[in-house]
């Protein structure tokens, strides 16, 4: 088969970018040609995404791909989950849209227990209970005169799939996301819409991975000297894409999508929606080739990620390197944390956060930065143990190996210590998982890949992964699980 080049947008909590990949010989090649940062805007009426200026970087970062290279076969965009825009009858976007950590949503998850039982939404969609889904971020606009003006909502890569093609559509992955699909009917979940008071209507269809959306439309082509190519849905849920490029052989094996959040889950063939999985509050979002990602969200490296913009603000700029290391001077399992406490979810003040958790359950107070660091990192790494352990026993499954993607996998500490603390071995890579699963699933589409078994064979053969064996003091581990587990996880 001849070679084929496609790129991949890939938009990220923290920043986006655009990548190239040459697929050839059984192998796909990533460069990347253009990176923007992603940085939320405060206004009065709460935090928002500034989605202009992020498809105008989308943009340029399509036109400088064009100028590196002769021909693009597709472009596939991928962004993280549960966040929208809502558009007018004319297609214009009626405000931008809002952050998931906005703090708008607090309470609508007992909202919508009013109105419809837990257990009844649960069994409808599967999908773990957590604010910022997009089904809270609705509810908080009840009364809102923009849903009034609201013709259509779509999720942020279908936004932005929208600004590039002017077609209206929802890919599969992503709307699963959003505690709005029935998981039986594999449709959207019209019914408990209506009784939760969320109008139905604003919802477009629903397209799967590896679907062509339609070419570019002739403005945007014309604007950045840009042939029409044409536009692949992805797994545009960036979880979704990473799984895809999980390289994993067989069906046994947890994976850890590490990034601003941790996705830790099993990648499965049906979704597991029962009174268990709803209890340990595990969700089931739709995978590429129909499979389910049976997975939790952990609430990852944006601690660290807001430690460090802490520290940089007080004029002490670090970079991760520097904290790592810093980590790795720090007196092991001293502080724990639980990284899913409702204290960490919001952004500002993040080490005083971590300091505060650890006085308020009697540890002391936090008060290095690498002391602070390897309480994140220690503590992240019991929170995947206890996931993968739940995991097990609601799946009757046993996972022998962990495979971490994304930019987490480039932490050596963490994907050790989560070696130590699960007692399994970590495959770590691909780095670039998200933007790999894109291009793969593109040329899945465009007839160039068959099956997800003949997708993470390419996987295999274009990467390279670093492993981590279980060791360290089993003893001290122990003893840490128990007082984690006494934090009130």
């Amino acid at each position: 088969m001849s070679a084929a080049r496609f790129l991949a947008v890939d938009l990220g909590a923290e920043s986006g970018r655009a990548l190239l990949g040459d697929f050839e010989g059984g192998r796909v090649t990533l460069n990347e040609v253009h990176r923007f940062p992603n940085v939320p805007v405060r206004t009065p009426d709460g935090l928002h995404w500034d989605a202009l200026r992020l498809v105008g970087c989308v943009y340029r970062g399509m036109s400088k791909a064009a100028r590196e290279t002769g021909s693009i076969e597709s472009v596939g965009v991928d962004t993280w989950g549960v966040d929208f825009g809502l558009l007018d009858r004319d297609g214009s976007l009626v405000s931008n849209p809002y952050h998931h950590r906005d703090p708008r949503t607090e309470g609508m998850v007992e909202r919508a227990f009013e109105r419809v039982a837990k257990e009844e939404i649960y069994q409808t969609t599967g999908i773990q209970f957590i604010r910022i889904n997009t089904l809270y971020q609705l509810l908080a606009m009840e009364g809102s005169p923009l849903l009034e003006i609201t013709d259509t909502l779509l999720t942020m890569p279908d936004l932005i799939n929208y600004w590039l093609t002017g077609e209206k559509a929802a890919e599969y992955t992503n709307a699963t996301t959003t505690q709005l699909y029935n998981l039986e009917r594999n449709d959207w979940a019209t019914g408990l819409m209506e009784r939760l008071g969320i109008p139905a209507n604003l919802f477009p269809g629903i397209i799967r991975p590896g679907a062509e959306i339609g070419p570019l439309l002739p403005e945007v082509a014309g604007e950045w000297d840009l042939p029409r190519l044409p536009v692949t849905a992805v797994a545009s849920h960036d979880t979704g894409s990473a799984v895809v490029a999980v390289p994993a052989e067989g069906e046994d094996f947890a994976y850890i999508s590490s990034g601003t959040w941790s996705l830790v889950g099993l990648e499965l063939p049906e979704p597991v929606a029962t009174e268990g999985a709803m209890r340990a509050n595990f969700t089931n979002e739709g995978g590429f080739g129909g499979k389910a990602r049976f997975l939790k969200n952990v609430m990852g490296l944006w601690i660290l990620q807001e430690c460090r913009r802490h520290w940089a603000r007080e004029g002490r700029e670090y970079s991760y390197e520097e904290l790592v290391h810093m980590a790795e001077e720090a007196p092991p399992l001293r502080f724990l944390m639980d990284p899913d406490d409702p204290s960490f979810l919001e952004p500002g003040g993040m080490p005083a956060r971590v300091s505060g958790f650890c006085e308020a359950t009697g540890q002391g107070a936090v008060e290095e930065p690498g002391a602070v660091v390897r309480c994140v990192l220690e503590s992240l790494a019991l929170a995947y143990r206890r996931v993968i352990e739940e995991s097990e026993k609601l799946t009757g499954r046993t996972v022998p190996v962990i495979h971490v993607v994304g930019g987490g996998s480039q932490n050596a500490l963490l994907c050790q210590l989560t070696a130590d603390a699960t007692g399994r071995p970590v495959l770590a890579g691909p780095v670039e998982a998200t933007a790999l699963g894109n291009v793969l699933v593109q040329a899945h589409g465009r007839g160039r890949l068959g099956s997800l078994e003949e997708i993470r064979e390419v996987v295999r053969a274009s990467v390279e992964v670093s492993r981590y064996e279980p060791g360290g003091d089993a003893d001290g581990w122990q003893e840490a699980v128990e007082r984690f587990d006494a934090l009130g996880a």
